[in-house]
């Protein structure tokens, strides 16, 4: 696998624990729920791993910008799915739209390198 697709396999791991461990914060409890509590703290640890080595290849501006966009996207779905949570229209379209700046970025913009 060539280092420039590498960064986007670390930037996807990181998203996917970042998600898990926003999932688990809720169930923590304040972590006052054991099983949870850890979930969260390896969860952002293996995120903060795996943004970190996104880092290298990456700008932090725009690995930070498709990190937090398709993570709002994903736990937002994840809060629907665990814990019910609706999403109205507004919370729709405004998700659609950090969508399309997502793939703007990675479309369009010279700034996805260093």
């Amino acid at each position: 696998m060539k280092d420039g697709s590498l960064q986007y396999v670390h930037l996807a791991l990181a998203i996917v624990a970042e998600v898990a461990a926003t999932s688990a914060l809720k169930a923590s409890a304040g972590f006052r729920e054991t099983l949870p509590s850890v979930i969260v703290v390896i969860g952002y640890g293996v995120s903060f791993y795996f943004l970190s080595l996104t880092l290298r290849t990456m700008s932090i501006g725009i690995a930070y910008a498709i990190w937090s966009g398709a993570g709002l996207v994903l736990i937002s779905l994840a809060a629907w799915w665990l814990y019910g949570q609706t999403l109205d229209a507004a919370a729709l379209i405004g998700m659609a739209l950090i969508g399309a700046g997502v793939a703007v970025i990675n479309l369009f913009s010279r700034s996805v390198g260093h």
